[in-house]
């Protein structure tokens, strides 16, 4: 064998060998034989899809504000709730709770799922915010509000955190896009196995960064969806033409505020803090034509669906302990319910989305249960 040859064999086998002795030096570092083994993200069952009874459900958790669990106090509960035995676990077993009472396909957290200024280590916190989701093995994805990345993270290194985490579909940002922020993605809910519609898409859900706060003109307001996220979002409904669609994100619109004016369901219990920049979110997703309904978070003690230009959007409600809220008013989460209509031989296209809320008292009480949307229906 040539010298050029070896060497070039040395330089192959150099680098495994490296690789061996780095691994058998941790070994003896660390006796524990798990430490060594690589550790995979555990996915859901992909893509999404509708299930056998042509039903897609959807579990909108708003605002947790998770902090250090135990450690961490309640705010603003009635004393029956546990009073100085209140702590971030409470929300932690409300989760628990609307998992096992409503069995979700999709949970969709909706920011600010931790608190950054009572979480000492942002990504344990969310470990440890977003566990029963991992512990049902039920698939979710999540958005930024704008308390999340005030911890030990960027809101880039959340987003990346989160999409690593078993059981997560949520993305950083679209593929091959250069958009504003970080956790803007699309979704697609498929037709359910036996359908001819098991490979289309009959359900799309679009995730929004909807920012934090930023500065306009010297005066400190809360971030807003910018065109570049717009210009996404309208080349990915030209794609999803023919089926509904729901967008999420955290900081409501402007528009909002007028639906005090003209109706609404559920309580409007304090003012809508958006921004004072209006960015035509609403022109967008008027034109775009398949959004049927926006859910949102950021106002806790909102928990109101109201209608505009044909779109209704809705507040999840304050669902975590350690926001804000009222005592005496029980903390909240949303559900989504999507059917399917049954052609002669399987399912086809959504016929109808439902809404309710579940309160965290003793039965888990149902409210405000309405119609979104019905195919059948021009305008609701």
């Amino acid at each position: 064998m040539g010298s050029s040859s070896s060497t070039s064999l040395v330089s192959l086998l150099l680098p495994c060998l490296f690789s061996l002795l780095l691994l058998r030096l941790s070994t003896h570092l660390n006796p524990d034989p798990t430490a060594a083994a690589p550790r995979f993200k555990r996915t859901p069952p992909l893509p999404l899809r509708f299930r056998h009874d042509g039903a897609f459900k959807i579990l909108q958790v708003a605002d947790m504000h998770f902090g250090n669990g135990a450690a961490t106090r309640c705010r603003d509960v009635a004393p029956e709730v546990g009073g100085a035995r209140c702590s971030d676990l409470n929300t932690t077993r409300f989760l628990r709770r609307v998992i096992k009472a409503e069995r979700p396909d999709l949970i969709a957290f909706t920011g600010d799922n931790i608190f950054g200024g009572s979480a000492s280590d942002a990504a344990e916190s969310l470990l440890r915010a977003i566990s029963p989701a991992i512990e049902y093995k039920v698939p979710w994805a999540a958005i930024l509000g704008n308390h999340d990345q005030e911890s030990t993270m960027t809101r880039e290194e959340l987003m990346v955190f989160m999409s690593l985490m078993d059981y997560s579909v949520s993305q950083v940002n679209p593929p091959g896009s250069l958009v504003h922020g970080f956790g803007n993605y699309h979704v697609s809910i498929r037709g359910p196995f036996g359908s001819e519609f098991v490979n289309t898409s009959l359900l799309n859900l679009y995730f929004l960064d909807s920012g934090d706060r930023e500065v306009v003109n010297g005066v400190k307001t809360y971030g807003w969806i910018k065109e570049s996220q717009l210009a996404w979002l309208r080349a990915t409904s030209q794609q999803n033409l023919h089926a509904p669609a729901f967008a999420f994100f955290h900081i409501p619109i402007p528009e909002v505020r007028g639906l005090w004016y003209t109706g609404f369901k559920g309580q409007y219990q304090e003012g809508v803090a958006c921004s004072t920049v209006n960015s035509g979110v609403l022109d967008t997703l008027t034109s775009m034509g398949d959004v049927k309904a926006v859910f949102l978070g950021h106002d806790h003690l909102n928990d109101f669906c109201g209608d505009l230009n044909g779109i209704w959007f809705c507040y999840g409600g304050g669902f975590g302990y350690h926001a804000y809220g009222r005592p005496h008013w029980p903390r909240r989460a949303r559900v989504i319910h999507t059917e399917l209509k049954k052609g002669q031989k399987s399912w086809v296209e959504v016929e109808s989305i439902h809404t309710w809320k579940l309160l965290d008292d003793e039965k888990l009480t149902k409210i405000d249960e309405q119609v979104l949307w019905r195919r059948s229906s021009i305008r609701l």
